[in-house]
């Protein structure tokens, strides 16, 4: 790697421990060139890689990645069905890639309305990964926020109805651990790509404390250093947390 395509930060600048990404504008890219939509998705493909690669060079921990949400089923019928295709091909060729970079993969959403076959994929992808250390990189499929809301209150109540937790025991620290990114740290950086400034129903829970980052380029374009930018902008910002610019400058955590 050259010095020039060195991802490094300045020494004084502290990369998110965790970003998720809003991976939007493959179709309008294919579009843009009069390629058909599954043609933007693959080059897609190429930008996971790429952003991937950049998240372990700048030391982020965790990265997870809007893949398709629990709208997206009601998208043309043959899109849905390439996307699942799409989906098993990338299970197959890249789960060793990433046990061989020390990457722990695990899918997160509601894996039930997959085909037999793709369930077994992400099963064998994740449990090929489970013992890595290095980077946690999550891929959100089938995935809402208020559906993962939704699931953490029916554990929780699921438990109290079974007499083994009383109602007033349920914090916001044991509901968070209900729910489908349990064990990882709460995002630091959302990145949405390709021009739209939503969230769309992407862990509406998670970002009560996030920093957005909107840009207008598509998702394939979005490599290694739109990444190094989006990280030095966040970096630029103050984080509060509900303490005053003084506290924070002090040094009080508290």
């Amino acid at each position: 790697m050259s010095a020039n395509d060195s991802l490094s930060l300045p020494a004084d600048k502290v990369p998110p421990r965790h970003i998720a990404i809003i991976m939007d504008g493959n179709n309008r890219w294919a579009k843009a060139r009069k390629l058909p939509g599954i043609a933007g998705h693959k080059a897609g493909v190429d930008a996971v890689r790429e952003v991937i690669r950049g998240c372990i060079e700048l030391g982020v921990e965790a990265l997870t990645l809007f893949a398709f949400s629990s709208e997206n089923w009601r998208r043309p019928p043959l899109e849905v069905k390439a996307l699942m295709e799409l989906f098993k091909l990338a299970l197959d060729h890249e789960a060793k890639k990433l046990h061989k970079n020390n990457i722990r993969l695990r899918v997160l959403g509601d894996l039930s309305a997959f085909s037999d076959g793709l369930q077994r994929r992400i099963a064998a992808a994740e449990a090929l990964t489970a013992g890595n250390t290095g980077l946690q990189l999550n891929i959100a499929a089938n995935y809402g926020g208020r559906w993962d809301i939704v699931q953490a209150a029916r554990k929780l109540a699921q438990r109290c109805a079974d007499g083994g937790l009383q109602v007033e025991q349920i914090d916001e620290s044991l509901f968070a651990g209900q729910l489908s990114t349990d064990g990882l740290p709460e995002p630091d950086l959302c990145i949405r790509t390709g021009g739209e400034q939503r969230v769309s129903n992407f862990l509406i829970w998670q970002f009560a404390y996030a920093e957005f980052y909107f840009t207008d380029t598509y998702w394939p374009d979005f490599d290694r250093q739109a990444l190094r930018a989006s990280v030095l902008d966040y970096c630029s910002r103050q984080r509060r947390f509900g303490r005053t610019s003084e506290q924070v400058e002090a040094g009080d955590d508290a």
